[in-house]
């Protein structure tokens, strides 16, 4: 079931295009939305939840239309924005306390969760500190925990590491995938890292210049490639690239006596080109396999 439906949706600001004609499907589970800064993957989300018009085009949150049930989607959503977004003045308990009321808790239930959501962010100590005393790492998880105290269906986290050191991005991503795995909850994780996606996330939308690039699941995206092949030889051969060019092979990337080398789309006999192109050379093959790919290939590719 998808939890949000885009349909040629188009968003400016002025003059200028930050989504372009962007069709794509938000399936449950943990969902990373990638792409370098200013691809647009802020803007998507601001329109997902009713507070951009979009130009042309349209969308749907569980079933809801983004042009005109916008209140009614963010009831159910929760957000984590890039940037601060603190109330000066407020201990993190009273922030999110206030922030379950605007979702529409009754004040004793919106204190009696944000208790809940600040100790489980790990913020229980120090939760009746002034926000404007705690550290870019304990911020983070202060919005983390405004954004869940209503327990929403769907939780939107814009660049959720940003400004963390490794202790603190470990401990955001380990929150963001029990959020996401261990409690049901739908995520979209909005990042141009890549090592937090693929560590959080099972489903990739690919973004760049307002538009989707790429949209799969993180296994397929890594599935084993089809034309590229890692070869381990015995000792370095000067000239098997040349033999291996030979038989419709390029090596692609070398580091000693390994390489990776490719073929055409629907080559019948790789590895029998491989294990000439070695014999021809000089060389002894003593690994062959296909090339797994990683999620910064099929990030790259999706962007050339």
């Amino acid at each position: 079931m998808a939890v949000a439906e885009v349909n040629s949706l188009t968003v400016k600001y002025g003059d200028t295009v930050a989504v372009s004609n962007l069709t794509c499907t938000v399936p449950e589970g943990c969902v990373g939305l990638l792409g370098p800064n200013g691809a647009g993957k802020s803007t998507l989300i601001k329109a997902l939840l009713g507070f951009i018009e979009p130009a042309s085009g349209g969308g749907t949150v569980f079933g809801r239309d983004i042009s005109t049930d916008g209140l009614s989607i963010r009831m159910d959503v929760g957000l984590m924005p890039e940037l601060e977004c603190y109330i000066p003045g407020l201990t993190a308990v009273e922030y999110t306390a206030f922030a379950g009321e605007l979702a529409g808790m009754p004040r004793e239930q919106a204190m009696r969760r944000s208790h809940e959501v600040l100790e489980y962010c790990g913020l229980g100590e120090a939760r009746y500190r002034n926000l404007e005393t705690y550290s870019t790492g304990m911020k983070q998880k202060a919005k983390l925990a405004q954004a869940i105290v209503h327990g929403p269906k769907l939780l939107f986290l814009d660049e959720p590491t940003n400004g963390l050191d490794p202790a603190g991005r470990d401990e955001m991503l380990a929150l963001v995938k029990d959020i996401s795995h261990g409690k049901g909850v739908n995520v979209v994780v909005s990042s141009h890292l890549l090592p937090d996606i693929e560590r959080t996330c099972d489903f990739v939308i690919v973004m760049q210049k307002g538009e989707v690039r790429s949209q799969d699941t993180v296994a397929r995206f890594k599935s084993v490639s089809q034309v590229q092949w890692d070869v381990e030889l015995k000792i370095p051969a000067e000239r098997f690239a040349e033999a291996l060019a030979k038989r419709s092979g390029e090596v692609v990337s070398s580091l000693s006596y390994r390489y990776r080398v490719q073929f055409p789309e629907g080559f019948m006999q790789p590895t029998q080109a491989v294990f000439s192109a070695a014999a021809e050379s000089g060389a002894q093959v003593r690994v062959l396999q296909p090339a797994q790919r990683t999620l910064e290939d099929a990030f790259l590719e999706a962007l050339v």
